[in-house]
């Protein structure tokens, strides 16, 4: 059974969450504030995290930079009041994997949470034949979804680790944007557009590039979109 993290600081907004997603067959914890979301992320470990943007204490945003930088890796699912691309472009920056945007279906939000968990951990989370790829310095562990560069283990979300594996499983063939968002999202988000999947390209550049400005291997396919260019493929 799946655990979910509702963090929502409306107390009748979050009663019906908890009961929704329990009846959908969820294990469902809530946190009225950032700082209880971060005690009960550390604590129980949930499968993903529905994060308002809203909250007393601390932003959501925080709550999800925090969750980041201490090394967790959950889907982070975002959700806020105001359609805005600054809002959006910031958590993903931030490392969100989605964003829904408030008023929402609950048909929509059980589908999005679905997709998220099925390509975190189930049917759709191996792709490659391969259980290992090497390139340059870098390594792909694909069997226990770790990353090392020049020995160190990288740090990467969710979504940055499906995004680099899926450009790995097919060197040398560019994807434009919205192939990318089908392949990794799995269906038309809320952040379904350019500027999501270049802020997480972006940060693949910066963690595994030697010049983020002119990659070696994720590169820029012009009028078209991203490709993996393996070595001896230039």
């Amino acid at each position: 059974m799946h655990r979910i993290l509702v963090v929502e600081d409306e107390r009748a907004v979050a009663r019906g969450l908890v009961y929704a997603l329990t009846q959908e067959g969820f294990a469902v914890e809530w946190a009225a504030t950032g700082e209880r979301a971060l005690t009960l992320a550390s604590e129980h470990d949930p499968h993903l995290v529905l994060l308002d943007v809203r909250l007393p204490d601390i932003s959501g945003f925080d709550v999800c930079r925090r969750l980041r930088a201490s090394g967790r890796r959950q889907p982070i699912l975002m959700l806020t009041a105001r359609d805005d691309e600054v809002d959006k472009v910031l958590g993903l920056e931030l490392g969100a994997d989605d964003y829904v945007v408030k008023p929402y279906s609950l048909r929509e939000l059980h589908s999005r949470i679905r997709a998220l968990l099925r390509r975190a951990y189930g049917e759709l989370a191996g792709e490659p034949a391969a259980r290992r790829v090497v390139f340059g310095d870098i390594e792909l562990d694909l069997e226990r979804m770790v990353v090392v560069r020049r020995g160190q283990a990288v740090d990467l979300t969710p979504i940055e680790f499906r995004l680099l594996r899926h450009l790995v499983a097919h060197p040398d063939r560019p994807f434009d944007r919205d192939a990318l968002i089908e392949a990794i999202w799995g269906y038309e988000s809320d952040v379904g557009n350019s500027r999501t999947v270049d802020v997480h390209m972006r940060h693949l550049r910066q963690k595994l590039e030697d010049d983020p400005a002119d990659p070696r291997w994720l590169v820029t396919v012009r009028g078209v979109g991203y490709k993996f260019q393996p070595p001896g493929s230039a």
